[in-house]
């Protein structure tokens, strides 16, 4: 068994130090801050005499474990089976997604990348058990970062020998004992007759050894994913610009593709909420509405979309918090892959490119064909946004033996004649013959025509029709141009 151990930590660094106080002591310190002689376990006195310009910042456990939260399930992109454990730690079975994220190096850089876009550092350490992974991820003992990748058991058991032996927690309690026995490292503790370390230290400390040696099963309470997702995050300040939100955005987005593929789930619809002032002088919300013309759970394709949105959103006022919610979603079906790739993509990336265009340009000026059961040219040549679902769009065939043009007219040109042929730049030669379309008794728009395809001296094809004597729009015939051949 493979897992992954994450472990967040302070990302802030001012220039003159800052310090995060957990009652009252000292619980983390930057560099600014250490340089000035602040250390863990300090009191605020001493920190303040030590350094009277730091900073420092109460320790708000509620917003820890919601940001642990984030992490967790931004992380079940790679597995479902996340533990949230104890001092900051998240466990991962990676076990099953080694070879589907391409072996281990690879999963650990896409791991930093989805850890830096939650916002948080982290130190992450893999090895056959999960208790072993948390004791590397956990020590401050300096061993190099790709020290940390242990796969087999027998490097997990040199790797955990060499560690001090306060990096067991169940061990804290009784460091004074185990210093005055001369021990330093787990190994010396291990060394001790267990009979004596079960009397005088309990139980824990030996099932916890084992677990991280492999000598005892390991149980984890998984993180249970919700059945419906929306996540919420407030700004660190007033954001006047939307593009300037896009990194708060991909901040949920990964969140949304974790609970996506724990779920075998894909998006279809997301709504984007944008907060602005409340209280008094509340303004209501921007709502941004998401839709997508193929199904996805992946991250780059969903943060292209949100930043071409969030590129054309003219924001009324400043925006304070942004949440997140999948309004649409269904069964994710992966793409099949075939031996030999069709040339010019695949349907899946024909429906990408639309949803750029959509996201980009809007939907009301994407349009796509969407042809009515009506003889009539102007009434059958019809064109929606890609996003109306309420016409299908499958085109009906039209017979291969009737010639059709490229473009169409929208309103048909009257010409002129001379010398009793149509005439538009040279006469007009007939050639082919006449189709005869006579419809619109049932609206009160009789129309009646035949049409010809007439082709110019340049060679040049074009639709044009004469009106029938004795219809509704003329007493005599007249001839018209209605379409043009490519």
């Amino acid at each position: 068994m493979s897992l992954e151990v994450f472990r967040p930590r302070w990302s802030r660094k001012p220039e003159n130090g800052c310090v995060v106080l957990d009652r009252d002591t000292v619980f983390i310190a930057d560099r600014g801050a250490r340089e000035a002689g602040v250390c863990v376990g300090m009191k605020r006195g001493g920190v303040l005499t030590l350094s009277p310009d730091t900073l420092m910042f109460e320790r708000e456990l509620s917003r820890e474990n919601d940001l642990m939260r984030e992490a967790a399930f931004s992380l079940m992109k790679f597995s479902p089976m996340v533990a949230l454990c104890d001092e900051e730690t998240i466990v991962i079975d990676v076990t099953a997604s080694l070879r589907l994220f391409g072996g281990i190096v690879r999963l650990c850089h896409q791991m930093r990348d989805i850890v830096d876009a939650i916002g948080v550092t982290a130190r992450l350490s893999t090895a056959p058990t999960g208790q072993g992974a948390w004791l590397l991820a956990k020590s401050t003992y300096s061993i190099h970062q790709g020290k940390r990748r242990v796969l087999k058991m027998a490097s997990l058991e040199r790797k955990l020998g060499t560690l001090p032996f306060q990096a067991a927690p169940e061990v804290r309690a009784f460091m004074d004992w185990f210093t005055g026995l001369g021990c330093k490292t787990l190994n010396d503790i291990r060394r001790l007759p267990r009979a004596g370390l079960k009397k005088r230290c309990g139980v824990a400390l030996l099932d916890s050894l084992d677990r991280a040696y492999g000598l005892a099963p390991e149980l984890y309470e998984w993180l249970a994913v919700p059945p419906a997702f929306s996540a919420r995050i407030e700004l660190p300040d007033r954001i006047e610009h939307a593009e300037a939100m896009l990194f708060s955005a991909r901040r949920l987005i990964v969140q949304l593709c974790g609970w996506l593929s724990a779920q075998q789930l894909a998006l279809t619809h997301a709504t984007l909420t944008l907060e602005h002032e409340r209280g008094r002088d509340a303004i209501d919300p921007t709502v941004i509405q998401i839709a997508l013309a193929e199904p996805t759970w992946h991250e780059e394709h969903l943060l292209r979309l949100f930043k071409e949105r969030l590129g054309r959103t003219e924001l009324v006022a400043p925006v304070i918090a942004m949440r997140l919610s999948a309004a649409k979603i269904q069964p994710a079906e992966p793409p099949t892959e075939t031996l030999f790739p069709e040339p010019g993509g695949s349907p899946e990336d024909h429906n990408r490119l639309l949803e750029l265009l959509v996201a980009r340009l809007g939907a009301e000026n994407v349009l796509r064909a969407a042809p009515s059961s009506d003889y009539r040219p102007e009434q059958a040549n019809r064109w929606i946004s890609v996003t109306d679902t309420t016409h299908p769009q499958k085109l009906e065939a039209v017979p291969s033996d009737l010639p059709r043009p490229a473009w169409l007219l929208e309103t048909p040109l009257q010409l002129m004649m001379k010398s009793h042929r149509p005439f538009y730049g040279s006469s007009l030669k007939l050639v082919s013959p006449a189709e005869r379309i006579e419809a619109g008794w049932f609206d009160g728009n009789l129309t009646s025509r035949d049409y010809f395809v007439a082709q110019a001296s340049d060679q040049s094809c074009y639709w044009i029709y004469r009106e029938r004597p004795g219809s509704a729009e003329a007493e005599d015939p007249r001839w018209f141009l209605h379409g043009l051949f490519g």
